[in-house]
């Protein structure tokens, strides 16, 4: 039997850098895949940030123009230091909420003025929402919604400003018309339906893709080097023509090769996250035309054709495989993710484009969060000698105010609505359905490269409250000091 490698006393450096990495959350071998799926904007197709949410912010701003809304919005531009992923707009009261996994309420804004605890408890007296009430509560969860949240924060702020219109508590009134929260939610929701419908932003991205598109020489060496193992997917919500086009750019440098060769199976048009459950009728494409060939497809699978709806049950059977054999990959985390996991049983890559700006400020920064744990751990010390029968009430308004600055201090590092993972020590909504749904998660698909494909993801091993207490070795004397001389400055 062969010796074990013998175990570093200390940590060891990690070999690749971090924004090579990919992050596990459950254990996963890469051996075991033998099929490989992608989405596609967003995951194969990286857009440039901020032009591209800045040209979709344009988009709509002129399409709500042009349906009513004053002309003075025009005044508005795209500011991508504003808006972050995994927001909550209520639509009754017009607020933007940023909440934990429960629906706490972490950060709280109206316009652009963020409220205070006691200002965000006349909204909500618990200062919590019920996330399942879908009517009133709108999750932005995609990249694609960066755009659609500063608009509407952009349209709050115009009308509150506007001495024409009176100030109401669940809108706007100008004489006898009543705009509500709501109407101008679902207005944008409108202005962003159409869009997308009719393809203007599509357009804007075809006819300018060096602007909007990354290519990347290494997303073809991906594509090779994973056809030599498992089998290869596309899975878009988008048409035909705009994939022809997006993966023409970013696949055909080979002439010899056509961009429909790196997959096994492409499918269009999927209407995630319908797609992972009733799904709808499987047509080929005419990929001369683009048209839809009448009637449903029921054949087997054929290498080079494009395929339009149909669902996760019908792609699995086409390929031969079932859930637990595929890996899919996506940036959606309710879309492609969240779906695909509950439904299916897939194996989930996110892809989560912030990732890098986030590791880089947290690399930065920690010695913050670490702050944070000790005066976490020095509250606890405390009232470690006080039970119920103590009537002793120790003073602990200035490590609050002081725990109060050092979140909020974070929070800006990452920009005005903070990090799209945490609120200080806190973890987001996003997060915590990245944890629970995404096997693996990286900035890109692309750091597949930096494993071989027989990889065995291992999760690091997480010690649960009652266990880590037994962990416990910090130096309480030490702590205090550390302590006083912060929360005193």
């Amino acid at each position: 039997m062969d010796k074990l490698p013998s175990i570093p006393s200390e940590e060891p450096r990690l070999k690749r850098d971090f924004d090579q990495m990919v992050f596990i959350n459950r254990n996963l071998t890469l051996e075991n895949i033998r099929c490989y799926g992608f989405d596609m904007d967003y995951t194969m197709a990286m857009y440039k940030s901020p032009d591209y949410e800045s040209m979709g912010f344009e988009l709509l701003r002129d399409r709500m123009v042009s349906v009513g809304y004053p002309h003075d919005l025009l005044c508005y531009t795209y500011d991508p230091s504003f808006p972050t992923r995994g927001l909550v707009i209520d639509t009754k009261y017009g607020n933007l909420l940023k909440v934990d996994s429960n629906g706490n309420i972490l950060v709280c804004s109206h316009s652009f003025t963020f409220l205070n605890g006691e200002d965000i408890q006349k909204y909500y007296p618990n200062k919590f929402i019920q996330r399942d009430d879908t009517d009133r509560f709108y999750i932005l969860n995609t990249m694609f919604n960066l755009s659609e949240t500063y608009l509407y924060t952009c349209l709050v702020d115009f009308f509150t400003r506007c001495s024409r219109y009176t100030n109401l508590e669940m809108g706007f009134q100008h004489g006898d018309l009543f705009m509500s929260y709501r109407s101008m939610f679902q207005d944008l929701r409108d202005a962003m339906d159409f869009i997308h419908d009719t393809g203007a932003l599509k357009g804007c991205t075809v006819k300018n893709l060096e602007k909007y598109v990354i290519k990347d020489p290494n997303l073809p060496v991906l594509l090779t080097r994973l056809k030599v193992t498992a089998k290869v997917f596309l899975a878009t919500n988008s048409d035909y023509s705009y994939t022809k086009a997006i993966m023409k750019y970013l696949l055909d440098s080979n002439v010899k090769e056509s961009w429909r060769s790196y997959f096994d199976l492409i499918v269009v048009d999927t209407k995630k996250p319908l797609f992972f459950g009733e799904g709808t009728v499987l047509r080929q494409v005419d990929t001369n035309t683009g048209k839809l060939r009448i009637g449903t497809y029921t054949g087997d699978l054929q290498h080079g054709t494009v395929y339009s709806g149909g669902s996760s049950d019908l792609i699995s059977d086409l390929l031969e495989v079932k859930g637990k054999d595929i890996l899919y990959v996506g940036d959606h985390i309710f879309g492609d993710i969240l779906k695909s996991k509950k439904r299916q049983g897939w194996k989930t890559f996110l892809v989560v484009p912030e990732l890098n700006k986030e590791l880089l400020i947290w690399d930065k920064k920690q010695s913050m969060f670490e702050e944070l744990k000790r005066l976490d751990f020095f509250l606890a010390e405390l009232y470690k000698h006080l039970d119920s029968g103590s009537h002793e009430c120790p003073d602990i308004i200035a490590i609050q105010t002081r725990m109060k600055v050092l979140t909020d201090r974070m929070d800006m590092c990452y920009g005005q609505m903070g990090s799209l993972l945490r609120s200080g020590s806190r973890q987001t909504l996003f997060a915590s359905q990245m944890l629970r749904y995404a096997d693996l998660y990286s900035a890109t698909c692309l750091n597949l490269l930096h494993y071989p494909f027989n990889y065995h993801f291992m999760a690091p091993p997480v010690l649960m409250p009652h266990e880590s207490v037994l962990q416990q070795s910090t130096d309480f004397a030490s702590t205090e000091l550390i302590v006083t001389n912060n929360i005193s400055r």
